[in-house]
């Protein structure tokens, strides 16, 4: 596969932002493993620059590039604060100016951030049907952090984190050959998360 390329998106549309902090903390963890640089594009940034165009073909320079991005990662980790049940139409929006044959085969971990617990469910019954429109592979664990996971906007739930490392464990094991030391991806993680 060569450079892998790692893309975080959070669908957050204030600042400073849990979400974009949550995702941030996945992006690094599979830095680490693969030993590249991801990048992370906010929306709170990206999503007036999108709005400019409701159709692809209406891009200008700057939304084009980022369309471009999503389209080329090798790898996504999206995240999205709960609003009103589902992710931002911030996100929806990007994911609208798409190509819809893009995202096929590309790996996805999903990622979301909510008042209560009773939210937690949005990565599976939102997130997780967009990307099987898609025809990307999701990984199975799904990251949910409530307010209380946070010290201030900085992730520091030692549960939330194990939650990130079964994800990127998983993520592992949908791309063979690739770890960065050479070793097999199959074996170069931790058994009792396969």
């Amino acid at each position: 596969m060569g450079s892998i390329k790692i893309l975080g998106l959070s669908g957050n549309v204030k600042q400073p932002s849990r979400t974009a902090s949550v995702v941030r903390s996945v992006v690094a963890a599979i830095e680490q493993h693969f030993s590249v640089e991801g990048r992370v594009i906010e929306l709170v940034d990206a999503a007036p620059i999108l709005f400019r165009a409701l159709r692809a073909d209406q891009l200008d320079h700057a939304g084009r590039a980022i369309v471009d991005a999503v389209e080329a990662a090798d790898i996504l980790v999206v995240g999205s604060p709960v609003y009103r049940a589902s992710y931002t139409g911030a996100l929806k929006h990007l994911f609208d100016l798409v190509d819809f044959r893009a995202l096929s085969g590309k790996r996805v971990v999903l990622a979301a951030t909510g008042g209560t617990p009773l939210h937690g469910l949005m990565t599976e019954h939102q997130l997780r049907p967009l990307f099987g429109f898609f025809n990307a592979l999701t990984v199975p664990t799904a990251i949910y952090a409530t307010e209380s996971d946070f010290t201030g906007h900085a992730l520091t739930s030692a549960a939330v984190t194990q939650r990130i490392e079964r994800a990127v464990a998983e993520l592992i094991q949908l791309i063979p050959n690739t770890d960065a030391g050479g070793r097999n991806a199959q074996t170069s993680h931790h058994p009792e998360t396969v």
